[in-house]
């Protein structure tokens, strides 16, 4: 474990930060709402001795003792809690998707409908809805640590409850064992924006936050991959069927059991030092401050955020209905082709991971959230429209090249969401704002699972890949009309915001003044 005293100091990423002049008024469950006395001009960016003004008068009320001095630095820590984190996510992902990928192979195992074991991959998101509040409530009153050893325990409980399911009548058991997974999973996936941004600086955030989707969709990629050869099909051997199975359950809950451990060494609320100076303004903010409610109520007012919300579920809900039918899709116009279906969903997740990286990158390197999410949202409509009307070409090379290209963009896109989120929201939790779009991409996914399976079922591939194409195009208008108000980002640099306001001020603004002033609803 790094000692504290151990913790490295980035360049350019210390700093002072100096207390409030005055005893301020909160305006919300944050952020002061009061201009400091004499409005000075907001201080450039990368200084590390002068005050930012905008810090200033985000501290909370009664400001903080005059000999307090807030210092940003990076933990090497982040490294292994970003490690940890991804390792545990993976696990959670891969148990998701290993039924989905072998759904003929379970069906028969288990004398079960394509339709429940398809149930099997959707109560993820029927468990994610109604529970994203409590355990979003959970992550800011009781913190990180709690929550992420929830998620890693849950995961490893679910594991070991499979592994009593090897049975061709225990279909039940192994649905409430993927019931508890999918409870996991509501502590797991609102974390990547949270961790991002207490434990990491202002020039790798966005790229902390697509490594921690990164090993949520490479969990997804293994789900692919591992179970068509662990498990292959053997109809006429249940008991063969059985040990196969057995194998990739055991397996799975050993791993799992071993990252529950490194989970609860690893994981610390929060590094000594705060890695930004957003974070330092909002760690400085007394506890009682705070209020849930007010930050789910100034979310839902928050009219771009609304707009990405429903966005983001769409382009979500569609890469989960995907992956889910994938199997079927490829054995409709490729009979006996389960292996070469695992190895296309691995290719579209894999193409998707280094789709996630590249744009954590370029939005560390440029801030250009707005626009990189729409480039990116336009690009997988086309690539699911291609991807639609070549499936059925005879030609499995093809849908590997299509699928890869949708990859890299569909699931490219998901940390754009959750960073763009944490942006047009700031100061309002990280986990709060994933955690509301990840209830959003569960509601879509549970409806475009059911209509595309049927219109699969009933019709044809094509037709539920045109379905979805529909929504997706009816996505990219919602995000080009997202206003971008690049909050976290203006107080991190000293860029002047005056737009953003929830209630007036009490002092007025001198028109010169070019302080900025961050509060949450518009």
């Amino acid at each position: 474990m790094v000692e504290d005293g151990g913790e490295e100091e980035a360049e350019g990423e210390s700093g002072e930060m100096p207390t409030a002049a005055a005893p301020l008024q909160r305006c919300n469950g944050f952020l002061p709402g009061k201009e400091a006395a004499g409005g000075g001009r907001a201080a450039p960016a990368g200084g590390g001795e002068q005050a930012a003004p905008e810090a200033e008068e985000m501290l909370p009320a009664g400001g903080v003792r005059p000999e307090a001095r807030l210092e940003t630095r990076l933990s090497r820590r982040r490294l292994a809690v970003l490690a940890v984190f991804s390792c545990y996510s993976l696990v959670n992902a891969f148990q998701w998707i290993q039924y989905s990928i072998l759904s003929n192979v379970f069906a028969g195992f288990y004398g079960v409908s394509f339709t429940q074991i398809d149930w099997l991959s959707m109560v993820y998101m029927v468990a994610y809805v109604p529970l994203i509040l409590p355990a979003t409530w959970l992550l800011d009153a009781r913190g990180l640590r709690l929550t992420a050893l929830l998620g890693a325990g849950l995961n490893a409980v679910g594991a070991w409850l499979k592994c009593g399911s090897l049975a061709p009548q225990r279909y039940p058991l192994t649905l409430a064992a993927q019931a508890v997974c999918a409870v996991a999973q509501v502590f797991i996936l609102g974390l990547p924006s949270r961790i991002a941004s207490v434990w990491f600086g202002p020039t790798e955030v966005s790229t902390a936050c697509a490594v921690a989707v990164l090993g949520n969709q490479l969990g997804t990629a293994i789900g692919f991959l591992l179970p068509p050869v662990l498990v292959p099909n053997t109809p006429n051997d249940i008991d063969l069927m059985a040990h196969n199975i057995s194998i990739m359950f055991y397996g799975t809950a050993i791993v799992s059991t071993l990252l529950f451990f490194l989970a609860g060494v690893v994981f610390e609320e929060k590094p000594k030092y705060p890695p930004s100076h957003s974070q330092a303004v909002l760690q400085n903010k007394p506890p009682e401050d705070y209020s849930y409610k007010q930050s789910i109520i100034n979310l839902f007012k928050n009219i771009p955020f609304i707009l990405l919300l429903i966005s983001y579920g769409i382009m979500t809900g569609a890469f989960y209905s995907v992956s889910t039918l994938l199997n079927q899709m490829i054995v409709t116009h490729y009979e006996g082709e389960e292996v070469n279906a695992g190895r296309i969903g691995l290719t579209l997740v894999v193409a998707g991971m280094v789709g996630s990286i590249i744009c954590g990158l370029w939005l560390d390197y440029t801030k250009t959230y707005k626009q990189t999410t729409l480039i990116v949202y336009i690009l997988s409509f086309i690539g699911l429209l291609v991807f639609t009307f070549t499936l059925d070409l005879g030609y499995l090379i093809v849908v590997f090249v299509t699928g890869g290209v949708l990859g890299f963009f569909m699931t490219g896109y998901l940390p754009l969401g959750f960073e763009f989120a944490v942006e047009i929201t700031y100061p309002e939790s990280e986990g709060t704002s994933s955690g509301l779009l990840n209830a959003s991409a569960q509601i879509f996914g549970i409806i475009f699972t059911l209509v595309q399976g049927k219109l699969t079922t009933d019709y044809s591939p094509r037709a539920g890949n045109i379905f979805l194409c529909a929504w997706i195009f009816v996505g990219i208008i919602l995000t080009a009309l997202i206003k971008s108000d690049l909050r976290r980002h203006n107080v991190n640099s000293g860029i002047m915001n005056l737009d953003v306001k929830a209630v007036p001020v009490d002092s007025p603004v001198e028109p010169e003044s070019t302080t900025l002033k961050i509060q949450s609803a518009l």
